[in-house]
Formats: structure tokens, sequence, C-alpha cells
């Protein structure tokens, strides 16, 4: 399957939604990437994102609402590698992560606002599978996503 938003974008204008390019970064090891939605919201505590990453991905994308924190990182490459051995096809996250070089190496999608050394907290705080919203979009479990370098869209069916 090859992605390319702005393709996407011109074939089926009427059905995406374009999230606003608020500098969000490809670090994985895949340029494009795309799936089925599944959610987090969680500030700074990436417990359930490991219980995310953990479970079978199915070819899915998880995105995370970190509430755009750029203090500590909610993804590095143990919890990259999980996604790649259960079958995730990519993450974004509305903050930061960690062990970019290694993450670029990996056959995952990742995008973030940046890279940040220190690690969250694991208190098990958050919230999975709920409407989140950041870059002007709301992300809704089940619907589709696609990223590339041009940018990330959203759709309520798969265009692929």
């Amino acid at each position: 399957m090859t992605i390319q938003t702005a393709d996407l974008c011109d074939q089926h204008e009427e059905k995406v939604r374009v999230a606003d390019p608020i500098g969000l970064r490809n670090f994985g090891g895949l340029a494009a990437f795309g799936g089925p939605i599944s959610t987090l919201k969680a500030f700074e505590d990436n417990s359930l994102v490991r219980t995310a990453l953990e479970s079978p991905g199915e070819g899915r994308v998880l995105v995370v609402d970190a509430g755009g924190s750029l203090r500590c990182a909610m993804v590095g490459d143990q919890l990259a590698l999980l996604g790649v051995k259960n079958g995730w096809a990519g993450v974004v996250v509305y903050g930061c992560i960690r062990d970019s070089h290694e993450i670029g190496q990996m056959e995952i999608g990742v995008m973030a606002l940046a890279t940040h050394p220190r690690k969250s907290v694991k208190k098990g705080i958050g919230e999975r599978d709920i409407p989140v919203r950041f870059a002007g979009l709301t992300f809704v479990p089940g619907e589709y996503l696609y990223a590339d370098h041009d940018g990330i869209l959203t759709s309520a069916e798969a265009l692929l």
C-alpha cells in the first residue's frame, strides 16, 4: 500500500480532514503509514501507551494526545519495538518521543512534535479509545489515519 496524502486529498477531497501543520515530524522508519485509529489521552504518563502497544495492533495507528507536553517522552525505542512486534502501523504523539535514532531504524511510522530525553511517569493515568483533539482535528477511534512527510489526514472510511 502506497500512501501519498497529497494524492488522497486530490482523489477524496470531500471525504478527508487534514491536520493543521503544527510541527509534527516523522521519526519512524516508515516515511508513510496509515490504518484504523486507536486513541489515548494521557499527560506525561506513558503507562497506557505501553499497554496499547503490547496488544495486537492489527495495522492500526495509535494516536496519543499527550497535551502537547514538551517536558518528557511518551514513546521510546522499547515501546516502538513493541509496536513493531505487535503489528501496529504507526504512532502519532501530540508530545515528545525519545531514542529517535533507534526508532528511525524500525519498520513503524512514528510522528511527534519533538524529542526529549526524559522518560514519563508511570501512574497508569489516562483514557483509552475516546475521541481526542489536536492539530485542528478530532481523531475518532475506528476512523482512518494516513500520514506522510506532507502531513496527516483522517477519514471516516478506508481510502486504500
